[in-house]
């Protein structure tokens, strides 16, 4: 990772195994990640490999998602299945907090 960034806020997650993430680079002095969103941090691990870290974004906290401990070079394909997952059930689960939202406004009027 470049100097100066706390990690990567992934934006989309490529279902090819071979695909890219879509990221940016969040600052060191970066806010709160936004309810949802997640972020990877890989630094060298001290036998070989990398550490990796996943944290996701909630309403009021961001949680440890999940650790990778000495991962391989190839690390993108070992974390692509649970960034993959997660990305996909944040999104269903924002469309049903705002389909929630429509039902009980359309219950008040």
């Amino acid at each position: 990772m470049p100097p100066g960034v706390c990690g990567a806020l992934v934006h989309r997650v490529c279902a090819v195994p071979d695909g890219p993430f879509e990221i940016t680079w969040l600052p060191a002095d970066a806010p709160s990640l936004p309810p949802g969103r997640i972020r990877l941090h890989w630094e060298p691990a001290s036998a070989a490999g990398w550490n990796i870290t996943a944290h996701l974004g909630l309403p009021t906290t961001e949680v440890l998602l999940a650790t990778w401990p000495n991962a391989p070079d190839t690390w993108p394909r070992l974390v692509r299945p649970t960034l993959y997952e997660v990305t996909g059930l944040c999104a269903a689960l924002g469309v049903a907090t705002a389909a929630l939202g429509l039902a009980n406004h359309l219950a008040e009027t």
